[in-house]
């Protein structure tokens, strides 16, 4: 796939939430963490809901049904149906069912999610390496998964059955902090038997093709918090992509993005949905935003001016993803984004 390289932000003079048909939203760290939703998300989401705006969330938690997702999405106060939800082990179950005889035994490391998934495509879960599986499937099982699952997964993975992962997130927020996600878990498989999953979520094309089948999006914008998963699947998908600073990433990874976790907008919560976008312009030998210029120096990220600090950011992404081109920025940007207290 060829695309072109994002070097800046992009402005929009419409809100997100009319200039685009579907929102795919992320859930952890995007609406909620450790279960409480986010400062802004609940009426933001209500607001742009009311003005037509389709609302889907896509999570590579794989751990509950979507029916639990829209109980707990709608006790926050954001109405949801189990059709609003898409989750990695739906994509997961696809995929499996493409490569196994209909009806036959999946063996489920992980939680309910992952069972009532593969019983959607007719397949039958089961939880011993001994039940004579056509397939492993791995995905988050909660912080209580018993070690000996990955036990099972690895005797039955040793016999040539293939293995399949619903997402490998290394990490998933909590509202204690960060904690480990699936990604941890399925590098305990994988250095137990050498194996390589099959991976369904996000950033890969599984989790994008389950998306658009479930939700007939036209002009989908992705909204997440995570430049690996989130953004980088709406990149896969070439599809646009807001990024939303609630979650895992901060001011420093994204000035560092290399072209595939370059979003398309930026802001600092999910009421970006409900506003344009500034536009960044070029300013002698840098890039202006709102009340702020941005340039790339030698070493460091230079900033001058004043205003809202998502300007100075959108400004300083400018001159970093200019300056970095097809790679990483690796200029300094630490003294500029204090500035903006970020």
């Amino acid at each position: 796939m060829s695309q072109t390289v994002r070097t800046r932000p992009e402005g929009s003079t419409q809100a997100l939430s009319e200039a685009y048909d579907t929102a795919l939203l992320d859930l952890d760290g995007v609406v909620y963490a450790g279960g409480n939703a986010i400062a802004h998300a609940v009426e933001s989401l209500g607001t742009a809901r009311a003005g037509g705006m389709h609302l889907a969330y896509v999570t590579n938690n794989a751990l509950r049904t979507p029916d639990a997702v829209a109980d707990h999405l709608t006790e926050l106060g954001i109405p949801t149906g189990p059709s609003d939800v898409i989750t990695s082990a739906q994509a997961v179950a696809r995929l499996i069912s493409e490569q196994v005889p209909a009806g036959a035994r999946v063996l489920v490391i992980g939680g309910e999610g992952l069972r009532v998934a593969l019983r959607e495509r007719g397949l039958e879960p089961v939880d011993s390496a001994d039940d004579d599986p056509a397939a492993v499937v791995q995905g988050y099982g909660g912080p209580e998964l018993p070690w000996r699952r990955f036990a099972e997964a690895s005797y039955a993975i040793a016999r040539g059955v293939p293995w399949f992962a619903s997402n490998t997130d290394l990490t998933i927020p909590s509202a204690r902090g960060i904690a480990p996600g699936n990604g941890a878990a399925v590098e305990v498989v994988r250095i137990a038997t050498g194996a390589e999953p099959q991976v369904a979520g996000k950033p890969l094309p599984p989790m994008h093709r389950e998306t658009i089948l479930r939700t007939g999006a036209e002009r989908p914008l992705v909204v997440g918090d995570r430049l690996d998963t989130d953004i980088e699947g709406a990149f896969n998908g070439e599809v646009d992509s807001l990024l939303v600073l609630t979650g895992v990433t901060d001011g420093a990874q994204l000035l560092a993005a290399p072209p595939q976790h370059r979003p398309t907008y930026v802001d600092a919560d999910l009421r970006g949905l409900l506003t344009g976008q500034p536009e960044v312009v070029g300013a002698g030998d840098g890039f202006r935003c709102g009340g702020w210029t941005a340039t790339a120096g030698s070493e460091r990220l230079e900033l001058a001016g004043e205003g809202e600090a998502m300007d100075g950011l959108r400004a300083l992404c400018a001159a970093a993803w200019t300056a970095a081109g097809e790679g990483s920025c690796e200029l300094d940007g630490g003294k500029a984004l204090a500035r903006l207290g970020l």
